[in-house]
């Protein structure tokens, strides 16, 4: 049987007769047989839909490259307004949650602390308790399974929209669950409601799931990308590409000084555990590297339970460096609305990574550091855990 979605259960109860609903959502929000949650929210006999919100790259995710703000609108077929709630302001505000019963949250993460989703769905959070409006948490299936848990954690200090809390890189959560430890480990104070989902276990990715995988945003097309993403999204700290542009983007990783096949050899023999480098060039058609031939790797993942993606990640920026120090360099700001901190500093969560990277010091080895911090998280969030 396939796993029974948040938003399919919410639809089939009684929580939302009499209300006026809003509902943050974009295309992924679809149930197991690709209706979207919107549509099947504006012909609920008993309720009724006031409005949609939309996460980074827009309600209807048409805006492809990263940090590009999107404006508002009118929903022309359901006939309600559609709010971004990625420009000028990234939470509701009073004028935009007026005459709002609930707010619903119902998007896809893929299980990484960088993905800006989780956070729109905290400051829908923390805008629902400054205005007296419920909120409802649809769950999700946590992409890349909610075993495994790897990576640095954010420190005090390093908070930005690519992280706002003290959470490791892969964190293992599903977005209720998140909601839930938001909520309360870190003060929200909402009113909130999670709606959990059924047949889900913590050991599936989501081609166990039975459900269908639509693109949570332009440059996660696929549950591969998903699976690598939580450690070659630190490439969006550095001037090598990652692969956007492409359409394996995050799998391609490359820039114009390396040799593919040199670099992909070199990356073979590092030992790295479920994980082949296949050398590849590629011409990114935008974003860093535009047009320019880049060598590199594409990663296949041969293993997923062996694979660490995070330390992989690193492993991969190494080498880079490497490659040609004179050429690698560190991406400076702004980035995802930071304009002093490096952009890789605030991905990372602390500077920590990226002066242990510059000292040398072997990813192996960088991943050793934060593995105290792993386990005290993994403590903290079996509190929040619904599976």
């Amino acid at each position: 049987m396939p796993v029974q979605l948040g938003c399919e259960r919410l639809l089939a109860s009684y929580v939302l007769d009499g209300k006026c609903v809003g509902l943050v959502c974009n295309p992924a929000s679809v149930d197991g047989t690709l209706e979207h949650v919107a549509d099947a929210l504006a012909r609920h006999p008993r309720a009724r839909l006031g409005a949609l919100f939309g996460p980074q790259h827009g309600f209807r995710s048409d805006v492809q490259d990263n940090m590009i703000e999107t404006g508002h609108g009118q929903d022309e077929i359901r006939r309600v307004p559609v709010y971004s709630l990625y420009s000028e302001t990234r939470e509701p505000t009073a004028k935009m949650l007026a005459g709002l019963d609930a707010l619903v949250i119902d998007l896809q993460d893929v299980g990484s602390r960088i993905y800006t989703f989780v956070y729109t769905m905290a400051n829908c959070l923390i805008a629902a308790r400054r205005h007296g409006v419920k909120a409802i948490v649809c769950d999700r299936p946590n992409p890349i399974g909610g075993l495994a848990v790897e990576g640095p954690q954010l420190v005090p200090g390093y908070e930005s929209f690519v992280g706002q809390y003290p959470i490791p890189m892969r964190h293992g959560m599903t977005i209720a669950e998140l909601a839930q430890l938001f909520n309360t480990e870190y003060g929200i104070g909402a009113d909130l409601e999670v709606v959990p989902m059924k047949a889900w276990r913590r050991d599936m990715y989501f081609d166990a799931t039975g459900l269908p995988w639509v693109m949570p945003s332009p440059n996660m097309p696929t549950l591969d990308t998903a699976i690598v993403y939580p450690g070659c999204v630190l490439f969006e700290g550095t001037n090598v590409s990652e692969g956007r542009g492409t359409t394996r983007p995050f799998e391609l990783v490359g820039a114009p000084w390396a040799m593919a096949e040199r670099f992909a050899a070199g990356m073979n023999r590092a030992g790295l555990p479920g994980v082949r480098f296949r050398p590849a060039v590629f011409e990114p058609t935008f974003q860093k590297h535009a047009r320019t031939a880049c060598g590199g790797c594409q990663l296949h993942v041969t293993d997923r339970q062996a694979f660490r993606s995070v330390e992989t990640g690193v492993a991969l920026i190494a080498a880079f460096r490497a490659a040609d120090p004179d050429r690698f360099r560190w991406r400076d700001p702004p980035y995802e609305y930071e304009a002093e901190k490096m952009p890789i500093d605030i991905l990372a969560g602390s500077r920590d990574l990226r002066e242990q990277v510059e000292h040398g010091i072997a990813a192996r080895d960088i991943a050793r550091s934060w593995e105290p911090s792993v386990e005290a998280f993994v403590k903290t969030r079996e509190r929040y855990l619904l599976y």
